[in-house]
């Protein structure tokens, strides 16, 4: 069980590295990564760049 908790702390730390990632882009940079998981299935990082667009008021 330890390592189970271990794995999932590690796995959310990377998770909020990510998302902070994400945030810290400038818009043109985010536009950029918006635009490639823009075609196909909708993914999680998708829905961070939208999310991040829908905040600053940008859009592709």
């Amino acid at each position: 069980m330890y390592w189970f908790a271990t794995r999932t702390e590690l796995d959310l730390r990377r998770l909020a590295a990510i998302e902070a990632a994400v945030a810290a882009l400038g818009d043109e940079d985010l536009l950029d990564f918006a635009d490639i998981f823009a075609r196909g299935d909708p993914t999680p990082l998708r829905a961070m760049a939208e999310e991040q667009m829908r905040r600053r008021g940008i859009s592709l």
